[in-house]
């Protein structure tokens, strides 16, 4: 029985990043050998263990056969004859196709090493083409190494073009589709998903509402970005938060729709995708209530605070705020400006109106009432450090 340290975890390493997991492939075991040593068998299709101690994956060798469309169209075969170069010709990219033996040695039969320094993503072999998944994989990780300026290689995204010609991408699910944007979001070079995406003609089958931004922008093409990638990679600049930067992605395309329009092509994406719950709601809020928070109106203000949850136990209100900054709808003053009044109004209670000895709905009339006074005041007064600025409404 032999272990080798596989994937990432290597390709890491020679780029000298932090190892956040680690991966291993075992040569020349069986599924009864695992389980004696202490192992815990997880894998249905293919023996996957996990280490009685680290709990880390170790997946005996195995090679692998397209039987029918679809990344889930896959026969495997693992035994203890699957040599680890066999198990390494499976994989989807050189760099990623490497291993280091127990004594550290470098174990690169499909030259990853070579390409790592030459910053190429460039597929192993033309089984690459069988797995549709691995489209979003490349550009994800185009995403992931984009402040090293790697770039597909030109076989690999004919190859992934060919895919997508041959309908291969429409068979991906929209967890699969999720999962990798979720993970491009948290990338430094964010906008890199989609440019990769729209040179293999990917982009216009998954995203179309984005790739609908190039034909705004006539001087784009396939390896330019448009102004809503433009302020994706601007926002990754300023906040880590994926949710934020997914919201200011979907606010700023559709500029030339309705406010309407652009909800509905918001909601749209959502549904396909299956975003969930907190990404979505924070994106289409950005979208609609956008005339709000760049309002002197002290009743719309307010309605922008009620209608974030501002005065309710959640993190969507400075979450909003972050979006609009991002986007540059508000600057530094006008969100501290914001966010002072959301203190000042989230401070009214019932027990400031007890003495009214009100009942009903006349109890939150009463808070709201308050909670306006104290918007307007708030909008109006001098935050230290800066200007007062008169409320043009004279409301």
């Amino acid at each position: 029985m032999e272990v080798y340290l596989v994937g990432g975890a290597v390709r890491d390493r020679l780029l000298g990043l932090e190892i956040r997991e680690r991966d291993w492939v075992v040569v020349g075991a069986t599924p009864e050998q695992m389980l004696e040593l202490g192992y815990r068998q997880v894998g249905k299709d293919f023996p996957v263990f996990l280490h009685p101690e680290t709990g880390e994956e170790y997946a005996l060798a195995r090679t692998e056969r397209k039987t029918g469309p679809g990344y889930k169209g896959f026969a495997f075969h693992a035994s203890p004859d699957v040599t680890l170069e066999q198990d390494l010709q499976r994989r989807d990219l050189t760099i990623n196709a490497m291993a280091e033996a127990p004594d550290g040695a470098l174990i690169d039969p499909w030259h990853g090493e070579d390409d790592l320094h030459a910053g190429l993503l460039r597929h192993v072999s033309p089984a690459f083409a069988e797995d549709p998944v691995r489209i979003l994989r490349v550009a994800r990780l185009a995403a992931q190494l984009g402040k090293w300026g790697f770039k597909v290689a030109h076989g690999t995204n004919r190859l992934m073009r060919d895919m997508v010609d041959n309908g291969e991408v429409d068979h991906l699910v929209p967890e699969r589709v999720w999962a990798e944007l979720e993970k491009a979001l948290t990338t430094d070079s964010p906008a890199r998903f989609f440019t990769v995406l729209r040179g293999c003609k990917a982009l216009q089958v998954l995203f179309p509402e984005i790739d609908r931004e190039f034909g705004q922008t006539p001087q784009a093409h396939a390896g330019a970005t448009v102004p809503a990638l433009e302020r994706l990679q601007a926002a990754a600049q300023q906040t880590s938060d994926p949710r934020v930067r997914f919201a200011v992605l979907l606010r700023d395309i559709g500029q030339d729709l309705s406010r309407q329009q652009r909800i509905a092509q918001a909601q749209a994406l959502c549904e396909r995708l299956r975003a969930p719950n907190d990404h979505r709601e924070l994106a289409l809020n950005a979208i609609r209530l956008e005339q709000e928070a760049a309002s002197s109106d002290p009743r719309e203000v307010l309605a922008l605070m009620e209608a974030a949850g501002a005065f309710r136990q959640n993190s969507r209100w400075p979450l909003l705020l972050d979006i609009y900054q991002v986007s540059g709808l508000l600057d530094d003053s006008r969100r501290k400006r914001l966010a002072s009044a959301c203190d000042a109004a989230a401070a009214i209670g019932a027990g400031d109106v007890a003495a009214r000895k009100l009942s009903g709905p006349a109890v939150g009339a009463a808070i709201r009432k308050l909670r306006l006074q104290r918007v307007r005041e708030s909008l109006t007064s001098e935050i230290p450090g800066q200007e007062s600025v008169p409320n043009p409404t004279g409301s």
